[in-house]
C-alpha cells in the first residue's frame, strides 16, 4: 500500500510546445494540476522537471501555475532525471522511497526515469492517466516497458483514495471535490 509519508510526487517535461501536441493534451494537464492539488493536500513533496527549457521552453503555462510558487523545476540535459545530480539529491535526500510517476514522454523520458529510478531500489508507480505521448501507441508501449521492468501501474482517483484510506474528514470531502 502506498503511504503519503512515502511518497514523492514526479513530473517529467510537461513544457513548451510538445505539451500541446501530446494526445489528450488539454487532459493530461488537468489531470496534473488535480495531482499536484490533491498531494499538495496530502502533504506530498512534489519534484517537476523541465528538459533543456532554454531549447523546448519551460513548463507548460496551467502547469506551472499550479506548481508555482510553492515549486521550483529542476532542470535536466538527459532523457532520464538520475543523470542530473541535482535531481538524484533531491530524490534521496527525501528518504523517500515510493515514487508517483508522471509527465511526457511516456515512451521516452519517462521511461527511462522509471527504470533509473527502480535500478536504484526506488518503488515506482505510474499514474497512467498523468502521462502521455504524442500518440496512444507510444503511450501504451512505455507504460508496457514499464510494468515489464516491475513499475506499478495505477491512475488519479485509484492513488488518491490509497491514499486518504478512508472516507470521512475534511481532507476527504476536499479530495473529492477535486476529482469530481
Amino acid at each position: 500500500m502506498l503511504k503519503p509519508e512515502e511518497c514523492v510526487l514526479l513530473i517529467v517535461d510537461v513544457q513548451g510546445r510538445l505539451a500541446q501536441i501530446m494526445h489528450k493534451a488539454e487532459q493530461l494537464e488537468q489531470t496534473l494540476c488535480t495531482l499536484v492539488n490533491a498531494v499538495d493536500l496530502l502533504e506530498i513533496p512534489i519534484l517537476y522537471l523541465e528538459q533543456l527549457p532554454d531549447k523546448l521552453g519551460p513548463t507548460s503555462p496551467r502547469l506551472q501555475e499550479c506548481l508555482q510558487p510553492r515549486h521550483k523545476p529542476i532542470t535536466k540535459a538527459h532523457f532520464s532525471a538520475w543523470h542530473s545530480g541535482e535531481f538524484r539529491d533531491a530524490i534521496t535526500g527525501m528518504g523517500r522511497r515510493q515514487v508517483l510517476l508522471a509527465g511526457i514522454e511516456t515512451h521516452i523520458c519517462v521511461y527511462q526515469t522509471c527504470r533509473d529510478l527502480q535500478d536504484n531500489d526506488f518503488d515506482v508507480h505510474i499514474l497512467v492517466d498523468g502521462v502521455s505521448s504524442r500518440t496512444l501507441e507510444n503511450k501504451q508501449l512505455g507504460i508496457t516497458m514499464m510494468t515489464q521492468y516491475g513499475a506499478k501501474v495505477t491512475n488519479t482517483e485509484s492513488l488518491l483514495f490509497e491514499l486518504q484510506q478512508e472516507a470521512r474528514g475534511d481532507r476527504f470531502k476536499a479530495l473529492l471535490k477535486m476529482i469530481k
